[in-house]
């Protein structure tokens, strides 16, 4: 499953990572502030250029030793210096990552010690495409004086004023170009590859399933809660199915998360879900379904990915006749915006219905791609409106005219309709639900679209 390009932003301190960020994608959601170490986690926002798509990180300022007396030793922000060997750190794993870099380098101060120091650690990175983009520049003058960067030893250098705006179009003609000419991915080698990324919060014990699906202590395993900072993969074969399991870093309620490499661990688990068909969502039996739990159950709905929920630790957990029905409750009520996700109770350390977890994964996978004939679905859509009309607006009512399923993975159902503007949420949760009560997708969430009488698509 192709995933989107990252972008990642780079470059010393205060040299205007954040405001070209902003513009990148459009919006104000990176901090800015003249004062160097403002940025100390990363940020990410998907962007779009000319009809090509992508992500945008935003990093922290590389900060690197530099002798006293040089002209890059501005004092950082009050209370970042403990944080600069962290910022780094995550700066150079977004590097690591990225598809295309782009290096910021301030236009009005000529190349720096540190500008040279970070352009030595790109350069490692052989075969990466890398941008330079001179910012701050307001007028010609400063324009010519961008040629300067070429001195780099990196790649082309685009004079830009991201606070103005100057120059950003080409700098994202750059990028489109620089993906481009990315190496294609052939994705129909594929096609029966099983993805399923194991998340959830720190220390509810990711690692240790994961260990024991692949039968070998492949992933560290730890009682000191996050341990696992990467998305690590291991491909197994379960019953001739090829089956790539993603081992996540836990992800923390987000006042909780460090600044650093936690930080990005955490961007790294949100892409591993952008890679996965499946997620297991790991709850902690022994805490039951906590509120950073719905968060992450958000994250994968956000996703559109298939969920089960596996209940760890079940074998810590004082039960009676009711017990397990009562937890299932709980999960219902708490993630009631999951698409009706199976629930299994496991426990890690002694091995109890271990052996559930990938049936149960592969059965709601061959859910995303179950396809229903058109003349079912006309016949469901009928039988739907007669027992519930479409509503009116005014004097204007709602025609549900035709249903096909155009897509599956995740399934995607279009409605033709005589104007989409009559379309309520609580209608389309009506017809949703009714396509689930025959058909019910289990854990897989699908997609209602409705297309008006001139053709034009309005997704819901």
């Amino acid at each position: 499953m192709a995933q989107k390009p990252l972008i990642a932003l780079v470059g010393r301190p205060n040299v205007g990572k954040s405001t070209l960020f902003n513009r990148l994608v459009g919006e104000r959601m990176a901090v800015t502030d003249p004062i160097p170490g403002t940025t100390r986690d990363r940020l990410q926002a998907e962007a779009e250029w000319t009809g090509v798509v992508f992500n945008v990180v935003d990093t922290g300022g590389i900060e690197v030793y530099q002798p006293k007396g040089t002209r890059d030793t501005a004092p950082l922000a009050e209370g970042s210096i403990e944080f600069v060997p962290q910022i780094k750190a995550q700066a150079l794993l977004a590097v690591q990552d990225a598809d295309v870099v782009v290096m910021l380098v301030d236009a009005t101060h000529g190349i720096t010690a540190a500008d040279e120091e970070i352009a030595q650690i790109l350069r490692r990175n052989e075969g990466k495409p890398i941008l330079v983009a001179a910012n701050k520049v307001d007028n010609l003058e400063k324009a010519d004086n961008a040629v300067e960067f070429y001195g780099l030893g990196l790649g082309t250098v685009y004079p830009i004023s991201a606070y103005h705006g100057l120059g950003v179009g080409d700098l994202l003609d750059g990028i489109v170009d620089a993906l481009a000419q990315r190496p294609q991915e052939d994705e129909n080698d594929d096609e029966d590859l099983l993805r399923i990324a194991i998340i959830g919060r720190p220390n509810v014990g990711k690692s240790s399933l994961t260990n024991l699906l692949i039968g070998e202590e492949r992933v560290i395993v730890s009682p000191v809660a996050g341990t696992t900072r990467d998305a690590i993969d291991t491909e197994i074969t379960w019953h001739g199915q090829r089956i790539i399991l993603i081992d996540t870093a836990g992800i923390r309620r987000r006042g909780k998360i460090e600044p650093g490499v936690e930080k990005y661990s955490v961007l790294r688990a949100m892409r591993a879900l952008e890679r996965a068909e499946v997620a297991l969502l790991l709850i902690d039996a022994t805490d039951g379904v906590t509120e950073q739990d719905q968060h992450i159950a958000g994250y994968i709905m956000d996703a559109y990915r298939s969920v089960v929920v596996v209940v760890n630790k079940w074998d810590a957990v004082e039960k009676d006749d009711h017990t397990m029905n009562a937890f299932i409750d709980q999960v219902r009520t708490k993630l009631d915006f999951l698409p009706e996700p199976p629930v299994i109770f496991i426990s890690a350390l002694t091995g109890q219905r271990v052996h559930q977890v990938l049936e149960t994964a592969n059965r709601v996978w061959e859910a995303r791609f179950q396809r229903i004939p058109t003349g079912e679905l006309n016949r469901l859509l009928r039988a739907a409106v007669q027992k519930h009309p479409a509503p009116a607006k005014g004097t204007k009512r709602l025609k549900l005219l035709y249903l096909t399923q155009v897509a599956v993975n995740p399934p995607v159902f279009l409605f033709h309709v005589n104007d989409t503007r009559l379309v309520h949420f609580t209608y389309k949760r009506y017809l949703e639900n009714q396509i689930r009560a025959e058909y019910p997708f289990e854990g897989t969430p699908i997609r209602l679209s409705f297309r008006p009488r001139d053709g034009m698509l309005d997704e819901k």
